[in-house]
């Protein structure tokens, strides 16, 4: 029985939030990130936009935060264009930076002039 002691002790004793303390000299907190998406749901005035900036209000820490960007993008880009919407998410994904885990960072898109393409130029397949 000893092992069920260990696996309960397990589960509920590691907490894996990523809404820790920032690191030193960081000038974000969490809080910033909560604030800056509740702006951007509020620039839109439907039942979708209530029910998202709920979530936002609500939602327990910066990962959950993290998944609902694109349902952020989605709504924005919806009433404004897609252009300023990722004009907009772009700053606010800045404000996660040192919050979270390197895997769950935006990755370069061909869409935007971060991207840089894996294959040399001229090496087109065909």
């Amino acid at each position: 029985m000893r092992w069920l002691r260990s696996s309960i002790h397990s589960i509920f004793s590691v907490r894996t939030s990523v809404s820790e303390a920032p690191p030193e000299g960081h000038h974000h907190s969490p809080d910033d990130v909560r604030e800056a998406m509740l702006a951007l749901a509020g620039l839109t005035t439907d039942d979708r936009a209530a029910s998202l900036i709920r979530r936002i209000r609500y939602a327990a820490d910066l990962e959950a935060l993290w998944y609902m960007r694109g349902e952020l993008m989605h709504m924005l880009a919806r009433s404004h264009g897609e252009v300023i919407a990722r004009e907009k998410l772009e700053d606010l994904s800045e404000l996660f930076t040192d919050f979270l885990p390197r895997g769950l960072r935006s990755r370069p898109s061909p869409l935007n002039g971060s991207y840089r393409p894996s294959r040399p130029p001229g090496s087109d397949e065909g």
